[in-house]
């Protein structure tokens, strides 16, 4: 399995290339044809399941992807402490630097990305970096206040963006969702039953693995279509 302290990870007849930077997680197929710069959500870390997961199937639609943390993510990392997610400004500056890093380039064209709070930190400088974003779970509000939109960005985005969100996420369902006046640059792709982490429920045809699986394909289509255009 992956690990953020430095060491290459073997997987035993796996394509990928696995690593882990100082800092980072880095994984490519053999030929990548463009590249994800990957954020956490504001729980778990650069290495959690859902992202774990995720990875797996991006690198099986051809994306190299980078991982990071944030600060406080990282410090957790250290001591195990909890902490709240950093002030946005610093979250904003942490996601400046990392797309600085020339080494992001050697894996082909870049695409910001992120898993709910990450997402929302990558579409917040979209415009300023003039790049395309994915978003997987975007936080619309926090659950079960519908006053407190985080969508005022996403009204006047410039650069193309995809969010791929679970029909009944809790931080943006799409009955509500719908309702939203979103730029046109904004594409909405539906996962069907699925919540925050894509994971639908137990009467469904689809279980978490297929809809992380659709949300990968649905990301390549997306990055493809970005490079044609």
């Amino acid at each position: 399995m992956s690990n953020a302290k430095g060491a290459v990870i073997d997987k035993d007849q796996c394509p990928h290339t696995y690593q882990g930077l100082e800092g980072w997680l880095f994984a490519a197929p053999a030929e990548p044809w463009a590249t994800l710069l990957l954020a956490h959500g504001a729980g778990a870390g650069m290495d959690s399941e859902f992202l774990e997961q995720l990875v797996a199937q991006l690198l099986g639609e051809g994306l190299a992807v980078w991982r990071f943390e944030f600060p406080y993510m990282a410090a957790r990392r250290t001591d195990g402490r909890r902490r709240p997610p950093n002030p946005q400004a610093q979250l904003l500056d942490s996601w400046r630097a990392r797309v600085a890093d020339a080494r992001l380039r050697s894996t082909g064209p870049l695409v910001l990305a992120g898993k709910s709070m990450g997402g929302r930190m990558a579409s917040l400088l979209a415009d300023e970096l003039a790049l395309p974003v994915v978003c997987f779970g975007y936080p619309f509000r926090p659950p079960g206040k519908p006053d407190k939109l985080r969508i005022a960005h996403l009204q006047a985005l410039r650069m193309p963006a995809l969010i791929v969100q679970g029909e009944r996420d809790p931080f943006g369902r799409r009955e509500e969702v719908s309702g939203y006046a979103l730029s046109a640059s904004v594409r909405l792709h539906w996962l069907v039953d699925a919540d925050h982490d894509f994971k639908a429920l137990r009467r469904s045809a689809l279980d978490q693995a297929a809809l992380i699986r659709e949300a990968a394909r649905q990301t390549a289509a997306f990055v493809r279509q970005q490079l044609s255009d």
